[in-house]
């Protein structure tokens, strides 16, 4: 079982609780498969023979991942765990009140000394104001994420390591990622190649583990897209609250590809923002916690008030932004003759790094 006990998982199981006090699991119980309710832990089995099974696809010919809150035996896949549905803290000062408790109880839990993935937001912030371990960015030159993450890691008095990307790094890298994930789309490989070039770096450094923010701004209000429900077409909720629901559901997907990037780039990540402690106090959330007007994690951003105020209330980029991989993968496949008037150019180009 990877993340827990056998024991802890069984009894989760019995009493249907999905979110028994762990950070994720994963593995064989009993002859079955289980996943977590939020799919922290990747897991997969043969399309046809759910006994030949596997944390890593590539150990499959033909892997078939074990859907989020699932059981898979003899029977197919049967959903045992659902996300829970609380309603909302009728208190504001508890609820910031009980996500500090929540967050740095988490953070402060983590045994020995792991590196820390720390772009200079307020996620990674929080987990390196409270952690000892050393502090890692990777962009191009020039990068928001790089003078982000000097200047923050100047405010909390760390030093940090900056990592810093060219051109051959993204070539040699995306055929790597490809086969590690199964994943190919610009999307997905441009989210990966910070996380797998950076935890290239922390391995290299002697190294094993790394801990990221994962987690925190589906669970705490922090996209766009929430912020603009039900205006933004890209959900379908009506509510700031349900919109944030609904990224959530995407987290098994999302984590599915961060843990592969990163086991093959040789870490083991540790995402203490997406403990089950944190998870339950981040569902009980009301909207106007998640996001006030134009400021988004609002409860999240008033848990960490032993921060700096000029790091607690930094906005930042999405990593394949801030960290300029997108605009330099679009210059690869142009300069490859992958033109934007191409239908999906940037496609196209990593398949043919792939081929």
């Amino acid at each position: 079982m990877d993340g827990t006990d056998a024991a802890v998982v069984q009894r989760a199981l019995d009493a249907r609780d999905p979110l028994p006090g762990t950070r994720g699991f994963a593995g064989e119980l009993d002859g079955a498969l289980v996943r977590d309710v939020l799919g922290r832990y990747p897991l997969f089995s043969e399309a046809d023979d759910h006994t030949t099974w596997s944390f890593d696809p590539t150990d499959l010919d033909d892997p078939d991942p074990v859907p989020a809150g699932h059981l898979r035996d003899d029977d197919g896949d049967t959903q045992v765990w659902t996300l829970p549905n609380p309603d909302p803290y009728a208190d504001d000062e508890r609820a910031v009140s009980e996500v500090r408790t929540a967050v740095t109880g988490s953070v402060d839990s983590i045994d020995s000394t792991p590196a820390i993935a720390f772009s200079g937001g307020l996620d990674s912030a929080i987990l390196a104001d409270r952690l000892d371990g050393p502090l890692y960015v990777g962009g191009f030159e020039g990068s928001h994420d790089v003078e982000a993450a000097r200047s923050a890691a100047e405010a909390l008095g760390r030093e940090l390591t900056v990592v810093e990307f060219d051109h051959a790094d993204l070539e040699r890298a995306v055929p790597e990622l490809v086969a590690a994930t199964g994943r190919s789309n610009p999307m997905d490989i441009a989210i990966a190649l910070p996380l797998y070039l950076v935890a290239e770096r922390v391995a290299a450094d002697g190294h094993d583990r790394l801990a990221v923010g994962q987690g925190a701004d589906e669970l705490f209000g922090g996209y766009a897209k929430v912020a603009k429900a039900p205006e933004d077409p890209r959900v379908d909720a009506d509510t700031v609250r349900g919109a944030t629901r609904e990224v959530v559901a995407s987290l098994p997907a999302q984590l599915e590809r961060d843990v592969l990037t990163l086991r093959a780039a040789g870490v083991e990540p540790i995402a203490p923002l997406l403990d089950d402690r944190v998870v339950a106090a981040a569902l009980r959330l009301p909207g106007h916690l998640l996001v006030d007007d134009e400021e988004r994690k609002v409860a999240l951003r008033a848990a960490a008030d032993f921060l700096p105020e000029s790091v607690r209330t930094r906005e930042k980029k999405a990593v394949q932004y801030g960290s300029l991989v997108s605009r330099e993968l679009d210059r690869l496949a142009r300069q490859a003759g992958f033109k934007r008037r191409m239908d999906d150019h940037v496609g196209q180009y990593i398949d043919s790094l792939v081929e």
